[in-house]
């Protein structure tokens, strides 16, 4: 396998009125999957043990066509804090022109404040295939089967 890496995917980014002041999201390293995506919030958020708060970006993008935005959760958040994304990961379709926002949701045993410019979640740009389903009556096997739904031991 050689290190054929195209080259990056122009597009086409909208800094939303009032949210100029916040960077762009970016790669923090020349190898991350993920640029973090901050928050656009008004002084601070706070969000209680086991509830959740949308929390704006102040950007709007336009993918490609065949490409869609995967809003993932920032494992130092996780692991420090306990939060999260609550529909991890979100979906950005291609299509979608408005605001990026971000489903934050506090698993932690404290009060998590959200501020300004924090970076709050990962957003990974990934290629989305297109499906036509093709009807049949019977799938081709493999060793695994039909065994093994939400891990490969577990029966229920």
């Amino acid at each position: 396998m050689g290190n054929d890496v195209p080259g990056p995917l122009r597009v086409k980014v909208k800094r939303l009125p009032g949210h100029e002041d916040l960077d762009l999201p970016r790669y923090l390293t020349p190898q991350a999957a993920g640029m973090d995506l901050r928050a656009a919030v008004a002084g601070e958020v706070v969000i209680p043990p086991g509830e959740w708060r949308v929390i704006p970006t102040g950007i709007a993008v336009a993918l490609p066509e065949g490409f869609e935005g995967q809003v993932r959760p920032r494992s130092g958040l996780a692991a420090r804090e306990g939060v999260g994304i609550l529909n991890a990961p979100g979906t950005v379709d291609a299509d979608y022109r408005g605001e990026i926002k971000v489903v934050l949701v506090n698993f932690g045993p404290r009060p998590f404040t959200v501020r300004r410019g924090e970076r709050v979640a990962q957003l990974v740009v990934q290629r989305a295939w297109r499906v036509q389903w093709d009807p049949v009556a019977e799938l081709p096997g493999s060793p695994r089967g039909d065994g093994g739904f939400g891990s490969t031991d577990w029966q229920g």
